[in-house]
């Protein structure tokens, strides 16, 4: 019997599975991995309880709804107090795919979807209240 604190070859291979297409069911992997659907399912609960599987992700095309510009926007705050009041308004706004700290050039690095540059530029407008920005534009995703 597995400890509940281990992970072996088996999950590996089902963690794997899970990575290369999370829709599969547990039966499906169980063929690939020669264990049942149900003792599949009890290792997967395993890795979520140990914080080896956080969640569950879909991939989609942003195109197909609109959302064709796609901006990595380095943000520069103005000050050491605008902290929490920006990453309260990063949080809360649709437009914001992720939000980053990071070191280097500028204070937070946003991944941003919206439908048209009008909308982005709005986007923009708000975020200056916070700061300045330098804007990337995405013109194709390779990976």
């Amino acid at each position: 019997m597995l400890s509940n604190q281990t992970i072996d070859e088996v999950d590996l291979r089902i963690l794997k599975h899970l990575l290369e297409d999370a829709s599969q069911s547990y039966k499906a992997i169980g063929q690939l991995v020669h264990l049942t659907g149900q003792a599949v399912g009890a290792r997967v609960r395993k890795m979520q309880d140990l914080g080896v599987i956080e969640g569950t992700t879909l991939r989609w095309n942003p195109d197909k709804i609109g959302q064709s510009v796609h901006a990595f926007v380095t943000v520069f705050l103005t000050s050491n107090t605008a902290h929490s009041s920006f990453r309260a308004f990063a949080a809360q706004s649709e437009q914001v795919a992720e939000i980053h700290r990071v070191s280097g050039e500028g204070c937070y690095w946003l991944r941003v979807r919206v439908g048209s540059p009008p909308e982005l530029n709005d986007f923009l407008d708000r975020l200056l209240k916070y700061g300045n920005y330098k804007v990337s534009l995405s013109i194709g995703q390779l990976k």
